[in-house]
Formats: structure tokens, C-alpha cells, sequence
């Protein structure tokens, strides 16, 4: 842990980190999963539904958090304090990891709770570099991304998926190509403009929980589970074929690797889709819509569909009538960004 000094504990910061859309290959992101898989990769775009923090001075000698979002307030005169409400768990271990002096947290997410568009990822990202400019403490994007990590699978309970900092640290669409070196991120040569043009987001308003769903699969994966090796296999080529496609401007065959993708998904947790869900599918599919699938670990959250350009207004509006909230997200190539007054 580095040196805390808290010298410029009346400083203001502002920072924000992006979600993000997974493409392909996800779940494989989760070590030691990719270790068995040759050339496992995922791909992901990071779009411009944000995660948000500000941290002002305390003007009371306590520490205040507070949830735009929710609502939720806490207020914490130790921090030590035992007490851990649910909804400010990442927060409140944040703060016992900082130790910053008294201040006032005030959180803020353009992404529904529970979307699968890792948004509690993006604001551990966002949280992170705040706190480490509050205390005056240096990181590098690379130990910045391990300790968000490492402090958000703390909370959870079960280990987190790599993939889903690289897009609040860097924005943008990109390949992690996954193995025994670690996680490599390599830029993808594709125009924001036209993979946005493309893509409509519909939020089921079902929230879901990724960290159990993914968290089963993997325990099956390393006690050898051959149907469930086998499946990963094919996600993995998957990726890599969606990846071929998106590099050579081939929508047509992104969309066909989606499909694949969303029937393996099926086929590898069951609980992935629901009623709503399958609804919703067919209903953006007979709209104009190439292929669609869940968001994350599926069971609720968000739908992603592909579309043509000329078709994806169709789309939203088949969607949106059919019950679906369409969120209005461009790609982000941003990443995190930080002020400080």
C-alpha cells in the first residue's frame, strides 16, 4: 500500500469512468478460467453511461456518503464503525482501505442498477482514483485497475472478471487478449461512430447478479465439468471470429458471431435468459434487428442488439412500446477522467 499523506485533505475532486457493452468472450476474463483455454480473448466497447464521484472536505469531522442514485445516506464518525448497510458495502471498503480524512462522498451512475454494463466496476475505478488524489497517493493505471479489482471482489464475495476496468480506465473498443502473461489490452481499428450507429441498449428493468451467476460456472468449469469446457471452447472461438469480423468491417458476420454467442450462453447457464427476455429477443429480432444478447451474466439487466444503421431507430421503438427502457449510450473513448479544484 503506498505512504498515505494527507496533506491536501481540503481538495475537491470530480471523477467519472465509463461502463461498458461486452461483445464476446466474456466470463473467460475470469482467472483461472482463460489459463485453460488457448488464445481465450474478450472483446468490449466502453460507452458513455458513466459512473461518478465527488469528494469534498468535511465540515463536521465526519464521514458522509451519499447516493444519488438510491437516496441512501450514511454518516460515520470512526471508521472502524461496524456497521456495513448493503447498499454503501463498496463505499464503506473503499474508505477502510483509503483512510482519507473526514469527507463527503456523493455518488452518482447513469446505468441502471443491476444492467449488466459493469457499472459497479466504473465507479470502483472512478472511487479509486479519487480517493488516491485525496491522499496524495500515486498509482498506475495497471495498480490502479488490480486494487478496484481486488477491493470490489472483497465486497462480492467472489472473484471478478478482468475485462470490465479496462473500458472505465481506457474507454474505447478493444480486445483483451487473456493468458499466462496476464491481460494484454490491444485497441480494435473500429469507428465509434459506426459500431454506435448500430447498437440499440434496452434495459429489461429486471436487475441481476452477475458475481453468482459467473461465480457457479466457473466452480463447475474446475471441477471438469466436459459439457461446460466444451462450451468455453466455443466461446472462445467466438471471440476470436467476432473479432476477425469487427477488424475487417463485416457486420453481417459480427452479427452471426452474436447469435452464436447468445445460443451458447443459453446453453451454458440456463437462468441467462427469462420470459422477458426471450420477449424482448424476438420482439427487436422481428423489429429489424440482426441479433441480440444479454448484458454480463444475463437473468435481467440489459439487452444489446445490432442493427443497421437505417434500422436501429425501428428498433428502440419496437422495444421501448414493448415495455423495454432504450438507453441513449455513444461509444466512450475517454476512459476515466479526473479534475481536481
Amino acid at each position: 500500500m503506498p505512504t498515505v499523506t494527507h496533506y491536501n485533505a481540503r481538495v475537491r475532486v470530480h471523477s467519472s469512468a465509463p461502463t461498458r457493452l461486452d461483445l464476446a468472450g466474456g466470463t473467460l476474463d475470469i482467472w483461472p478460467l482463460y489459463l485453460f483455454h488457448h488464445g481465450a480473448q474478450t472483446l468490449n466497447a466502453a460507452i458513455s453511461l458513466r459512473a461518478e464521484c465527488w469528494i469534498t472536505p468535511s465540515i463536521d469531522g465526519a464521514w458522509h456518503i451519499a447516493s444519488e442514485d438510491t437516496g441512501a445516506v450514511l454518516r460515520l464518525d470512526d471508521l472502524d464503525e461496524p456497521t456495513a448497510p448493503s447498499q454503501h458495502r463498496l463505499l464503506l471498503r473503499l474508505l477502510h482501505f483509503f483512510r482519507p480524512d473526514p469527507i463527503r462522498i456523493v455518488t452518482r451512475s447513469q446505468s441502471p442498477l443491476g444492467a449488466g454494463l459493469a457499472g459497479s466496476s466504473a465507479l470502483s475505478i472512478a472511487l479509486c482514483s479519487a480517493l488516491a488524489r485525496v491522499n496524495g497517493d500515486e498509482y498506475s493505471p495497471e495498480s490502479l485497475m488490480n486494487l478496484a479489482m481486488n477491493l470490489e471482489s472483497q465486497v462480492i464475495g467472489v472473484p471478478t472478471g478482468a475485462q470490465d476496468y479496462r473500458p472505465a480506465m481506457y474507454g474505447g473498443i478493444a480486445a483483451l487478449e487473456l493468458g499466462p502473461s496476464g491481460v494484454t489490452r490491444c485497441e480494435l481499428p473500429v469507428d465509434p461512430g459506426d459500431l454506435a450507429s448500430r447498437v440499440v441498449l434496452a434495459y429489461t428493468g429486471q436487475s441481476r447478479d452477475s458475481g453468482v451467476n459467473n461465480w457457479e460456472i466457473t466452480k463447475r468449469h474446475i471441477d471438469g465439468d466436459t459439457e461446460i469446457i466444451a462450451l468455453f471452447d466455443s466461446i472462445a472461438d467466438v471471440a476470436t471470429s467476432m473479432r476477425h469480423a469487427l477488424e475487417a468491417g463485416d457486420w453481417l458476420e459480427v452479427g452471426r458471431q452474436m447469435t452464436r454467442e447468445w445460443e451458447l450462453r443459453k446453453r451454458l447457464a440456463p437462468g441467462v435468459t427469462t420470459s422477458v427476455i426471450d420477449e424482448l429477443v424476438e420482439c427487436g429480432i422481428q423489429a429489424g434487428a440482426r441479433a441480440a444478447k444479454v448484458c454480463g451474466a444475463g437473468g435481467g439487466g440489459c439487452l444489446l442488439f445490432l442493427a443497421d444503421p437505417g434500422d436501429a431507430s425501428s428498433v428502440g421503438r419496437a422495444l421501448d412500446k414493448a415495455g423495454a427502457r432504450v438507453l441513449d449510450a455513444q461509444i466512450d473513448v475517454r476512459g476515466l477522467h479526473l479534475e481536481t479544484d
